[in-house]
Parts: structure tokens; C-alpha cells; sequence
């Protein structure tokens, strides 16, 4: 006897802002691209391809490229995309940065 399966979509279950949220800020925090890639594209499925494409300034087609397994988004791809979905990207020092070779220059100040 055989089993059957049902497909599964996390991006069918996400509904909620908050947790959509949360999954965004979890997958940055990892620091690793694919995750973060992968983060948007369920919340962007979530909240429907096509209205984030058109909030972000890209075509459908562009941002199922770009957010898909093999995508490498440009950088104006991903700020769209994240005030598409209302969300901010800030950056903070976690370590002081490195001195240049024109002497300690500290960019935390």
C-alpha cells in the first residue's frame, strides 16, 4: 500500500503580518543569503506574488526569478521588495570594523 501525500505550502499557512515579520527578521539574522532569499519569497507567496511585484517596482515574472531557488536578487530588487512588505532593512555595528590602511578609522562613531 502506498502513501499519499499532499502538497505543502508554508507560504499557505504564513497569514499572519507578525509572523511573517519574524520570519523575515529570523533569516536575516542568520546572515546567510539564501535563507533571507528564501524568507522573502515564502512572504511574498504569502502575500501574493503579484501585488508585491508591482509594490516593488518589478515585474511578476522578475521577482519569481529573483526570490526562486537559483535567484541572486540585485540590491534595488531587495529594497523593493522589503518595502513592498512594509519592512525596513537597518544595519548595526556588531564588531568594531577593521582599520583601513590609512590608520584606525572607526565608523562606529
Amino acid at each position: 500500500m502506498s502513501i499519499e501525500t499532499m502538497p505543502y505550502d508554508v507560504a499557505d499557512q504564513l497569514t499572519h503580518p507578525e509572523d511573517q515579520l519574524d520570519l523575515i527578521v529570523d533569516a536575516v539574522a542568520t546572515g546567510d543569503p539564501a535563507v533571507i532569499r528564501d524568507a522573502l519569497n515564502i512572504v511574498a507567496r504569502a502575500r501574493g506574488m503579484t501585488r508585491v511585484a508591482r509594490a516593488a517596482g518589478v515585474t511578476r515574472e522578475a521577482l519569481y526569478k529573483a526570490l526562486g531557488p537559483d535567484g541572486d536578487p540585485r540590491m534595488s530588487t531587495l529594497l523593493g521588495v522589503f518595502g513592498a512588505l512594509g519592512v525596513r532593512l537597518s544595519v548595526t555595528a556588531v564588531a568594531p570594523p577593521p582599520a583601513d590602511k590609512a590608520g584606525d578609522v572607526d565608523l562606529a562613531s
